[in-house]
């Protein structure tokens, strides 16, 4: 979805390398890209910060097992705050993500996103062999 505003920022080069369709597969190549770094960054949060916070609470998790009452879920939270605010961390990371990716599948790309996108394409163009992402972008 683009909108009017986005389209009079953009420059007249841009504009006309954005018409290609290998210029076009690399900013999708770079979306994806984007959607697995953030999905990597999930994972190694819940692998280190999210496993370190349930090991932490894992006195609690048995007494759970055991009565689970929500009382008892905001006891153990409150009582041990580091391990709170780390599984809030990777759980807020997590829901961001997915809103973030359900966003694009559902009503599309916003024009500033594409923009954004087109020009780091554009940058790693310039660049060329040196930038590090060249090869995962341009060379395919």
């Amino acid at each position: 979805m683009a909108y009017p505003e986005d389209r009079q920022d953009r420059e007249t080069p841009a504009t006309s390398a954005n018409s290609d369709s290998t210029f076009q597969s690399q900013v999708q190549r770079l979306h994806r890209l984007t959607v697995y770094s953030r999905w990597l960054v999930v994972g190694l949060l819940w692998a280190n910060v999210g496993s370190l916070s349930l090991w932490t609470l894992r006195s609690e998790i048995a007494l759970w097992q055991d009565h689970f009452t929500w009382v008892a879920v905001r006891y153990s939270l409150a009582y041990n705050p580091l391990p709170a605010l780390g599984l809030s961390i990777c759980i807020g990371m997590t829901l961001s993500v997915l809103v973030w990716q359900s966003r694009n599948i559902l009503l599309g790309m916003p024009g500033k996103e594409q923009k954004h996108l087109e020009d780091r394409v554009l940058h790693i163009r310039r660049q060329g062999s040196t930038h590090p992402l060249w090869k995962w972008i341009c060379c395919r």
